[in-house]
């Protein structure tokens, strides 16, 4: 394919361009809300801030075991004697009401009886049938949770974009929250392009691959918030692959394929983008992934993704992921600066994501260090790394301890 197919579109673009250009498109598309149960909330994100139904507590409360007294009753030096008039637990019925001179036994998150204003800890009384002698030392209202101490009624509880994690949820609940509103997950499907792929299932002829970026970019969009609704694979045949171009765009927010996207005389999506679609750009200078092309297709957002899968996992963390969780109406992906572990060599001009482990020494300073194997189509390197290191453009020698840039790979498990 000659590479003046596409000269109307932007070429070899900068990343940090081509960062741009997917932002401003991302943010130009509406993001969907849905209404769903709150027992299936868990990871979404939450369109809408939620406001305090009601104060939490909603009822004074004890924050320690003891008994709960008036304030008034409180000796300012030596002790006092106070009668025991009942008990009161979480949830049972209501203990008498504490007049001048008595108490009630109380126990943690059990609510204040009527006329009890404060709650001495039972280290600090001593016990005799129905005497309390209470000591010295205890503040008024002391120990003693008050109405709307975690929140008033009627104030933000979660912000909007917040995600739905164990402790949202906890509050949710708190406040019997039965229905949330959420953005939809943004809805991808996956195309990978070659005759020489084959299913994970199957023994591989002459010169083939079993395929490896369906499931790696399928685990990826889903680890990035995604709905993958579909993982195809069409060979190289330009009236097959238009119709799959098609089919999928018609069911998804982004289209993700694979291969196809060089100058080769099987790179057929560089043309079919021209024809079907509308290009952002084409190529970007960054090392591996410079074939990625960014465009649009039906009402989806379509990145045609190079074939190597270390390529196709970096220009996904670098230019897809941000786009998704955007979509979703999700916070930025997380960028770190971390320090070289060992001296970094580039020759080239372009800049490149680099496979490698993140870690934290004892200094406290996070460290990247680079694996050995950097070469486009070696899945070892991959394997191994939990984030890319990117140096940025321009011929360089980077010393160990230089600062870079670091994207940490999505975790699909803790």
């Amino acid at each position: 394919m000659s590479a003046t197919v596409l000269a109307s579109a932007p070429q070899r673009i900068s990343f940090d361009e081509a960062r741009a250009i997917v932002q401003t498109l991302a943010a130009a598309r509406a993001r969907p809300i849905e209404c769903i149960d709150v027992g299936a909330a868990a990871g979404r994100i939450l369109a809408q801030p939620l406001h305090a139904p009601c104060a939490l507590p909603a009822f004074a409360n004890s924050a320690m075991d003891g008994y709960a007294l008036r304030a008034a009753d409180l000796p300012t030096t030596g002790e006092r004697t106070l009668r025991l008039i009942g008990r009161q637990l979480a949830g049972m019925a209501p203990a008498p009401e504490v007049a001048p001179g008595t108490c009630v036994r109380i126990t943690t998150g059990a609510p204040l009886p009527a006329g009890a204003d404060t709650v001495a800890i039972q280290e600090r009384v001593r016990v005799e049938g129905n005497a309390v002698i209470v000591g010295a030392g205890t503040a008024a209202g002391a120990n003693v949770r008050a109405v709307g101490e975690d929140f008033a009624a009627g104030a933000e509880v979660l912000a909007a974009g917040r995600v739905l994690d164990p402790g949202a949820l906890a509050l949710l609940a708190s406040f019997g929250v039965l229905e949330v509103n959420v953005h939809r997950r943004p809805r991808v499907a996956i195309l990978t392009t070659g005759d020489e792929l084959v299913p994970a299932a199957a023994t591989p002829g002459f010169g083939q691959l079993r395929d490896s970026n369906g499931p790696m970019l399928a685990a990826l969009a889903a680890a990035s918030g995604a709905e993958v609704v579909a993982v195809r694979h069409v060979g190289d045949d330009a009236q097959a692959t238009e119709q799959s171009l098609r089919a999928l765009a018609a069911m998804a927010d982004v289209l993700l394929t694979s291969g196809g996207a060089s100058v080769g005389d099987a790179d057929l999506l560089p043309q079919l983008a021209q024809q079907h679609g509308r290009v952002h750009f084409w190529k970007v200078r960054i090392k591996p992934g410079m074939p990625v092309l960014a465009a649009g297709i039906g009402s989806a957002l379509w990145f045609a993704l190079p074939g190597n899968p270390v390529s196709a996992a970096a220009t996904f963390l670098g230019l897809v992921r941000p786009v998704l969780h955007q979509l979703g109406g999700r916070e930025p992906p997380c960028v770190l600066h971390a320090v070289l572990t060992h001296a970094v060599s580039k020759s080239h001009d372009r800049a490149e994501f680099l496979r490698g482990r993140l870690g934290c020494g004892a200094d406290a300073r996070l460290a990247f260090a680079a694996h050995a194997r950097q070469g486009s189509a070696q899945l070892s390197g991959l394997a191994v790394a939990n984030s890319l290191g990117l140096i940025p453009e321009g011929a360089r020698e980077l010393v160990a301890g230089s600062v870079i840039e670091v994207l940490p790979l999505p975790a699909l498990w803790p």
